[in-house]
């Protein structure tokens, strides 16, 4: 009787222990590790879906090569979803999208359909993850998933270490994950800042610098490298960077060659204040570094220091003013004064918020900035290889 109750219990524990019932196997899925979306001349969307390829297989030829560890498959539809459907017909597979490094929006589409249609996708679908890094291509988002990658396995992993270490170590972009991008288009001021990808004029490689201006949904704004340094400063993103500036005599009499300050603390701070009906803002930015390359100054004694030190905040200066002119003209409010005027007093807002781009573009702006040289470098405040006098 014994080994009939155990034989059993055997059976019904094995009844209950869950199984692959819903299993799945790996080559029913292709991994996306990027797309790029455009708009095409009869207003269908294009879809370009770059997936990881596992093959380890050799190519044929004279000389073999491996075989190359992604593929493009471009697909059409009235919609996104519809576009997207296309995928396994063509390919075979299903699409994931658990592991795409980044999303790429072509310059055309951004500046004629709201973005937010071709991203609500991406945050509707359970796979899609909100880290996923979104980028405004020059012309083409399609022709960027052409590009071969430099040292990373796949273009889209290329381009995420692209982005978000070219924001984090040189400030020539922003970094901006998906779940922040829907934060910022549905606040007060409905304005973002997404990096923009382009190629440069030498070589005509992919590069990711400068930064779109998204309003309401579209791409209003393109910033350069020097507007979009300024603004991270503004929007408390910098991190660390490059200051340069021209070789300025004690009689500030200005030298072609330029000299430079390496950032390594940064601390900022954007303060509105209304009154009545205008808006007053005060910028206060600090911070702390080393010297980068001397090549007309010689730092040997206090009154060169702060001479040095004078000029890196007049540069950051003029520089931080030009973009906050160019942000005025347009009236865009990349900034987020509105967000902030919207915190502190949400009813006064509401009765701002209708002409707020006009109020922001009359708005006056206050610029404080503090620099401080915490080394030259080497033990020497004069340039390598000449003699201290």
């Amino acid at each position: 009787m014994k080994p009939f109750v155990s034989i059993l219990a055997s059976l019904l524990l094995l009844i209950l222990t869950s199984g692959c019932w819903d299993n799945n196997e790996l080559d029913e899925y292709g991994f996306v590790q990027a797309v790029a979306i455009d708009r095409s001349d009869d207003h269908l969307i294009e879809l370009t879906t770059h997936l990881y390829n596992p093959s380890s297989k050799m190519e044929m030829g004279d000389e073999a090569k491996p075989a190359q560890k992604s593929i493009n498959f471009r697909t059409t539809g009235e919609t996104f979803f519809e576009a997207l459907r296309e995928i396994p017909a063509e390919f075979g597979r299903k699409a994931k999208w658990d592991h795409m490094r980044v999303i790429i929006i072509g310059e055309k589409l951004a500046k004629t359909i709201n973005i937010r249609e071709v991203l609500d996708f991406f945050s509707r679908d359970h796979e899609p993850r909100g880290t996923v890094l979104p980028l405004i291509a020059e012309k083409s988002a399609a022709d960027f998933l052409d590009v071969k990658p430099f040292i990373e396995q796949t273009i889209g992993q290329q381009y995420k270490k692209m982005e978000t270490n070219g924001a984090r170590y040189s400030a020539k972009t922003s970094s901006i994950p998906l779940y922040e991008l829907a934060i910022q288009m549905k606040s007060p001021s409905k304005t973002s800042a997404v990096p923009y990808i382009h190629k440069n004029s030498l070589d005509h490689k992919a590069v990711v610098s400068g930064t779109a201006l998204i309003q309401d949904g579209k791409m209003v704004e393109l910033l350069k490298e020097r507007d979009t340094e300024a603004l991270m400063m503004l929007t408390q993103r910098y991190r660390f960077g490059i200051i340069e500036f021209p070789c300025m005599k004690h009689d500030n009499e200005q030298v072609l060659s330029k000299e430079s300050f390496e950032v390594l603390t940064f601390h900022s701070s954007v303060t509105p204040t209304l009154t009545d009906d205008s808006v007053s803002i005060k910028v206060q930015i600090s911070m702390e570094g080393t010297v980068g390359e001397l090549r007309c100054s010689h730092l040997k004694t206090n009154s060169d220091m702060e001479h040095f030190e004078q000029i890196v905040e007049d540069t950051i200066e003029q520089q931080i003013t030009h973009t906050i002119n160019v942000l005025k003209r347009k009236k865009v409010d990349a900034i987020g004064i509105g967000n902030q005027l919207y915190r502190k007093n949400p009813k006064r807002w509401k009765q701002l918020e209708p002409d707020w781009e006009e109020r922001f573009a009359r708005s006056e702006f206050e610029v404080d900035v503090k620099v401080k040289v915490l080394s030259t470098g080497m033990n020497s405040g004069t340039i390598f290889g000449t003699k201290e006098k």
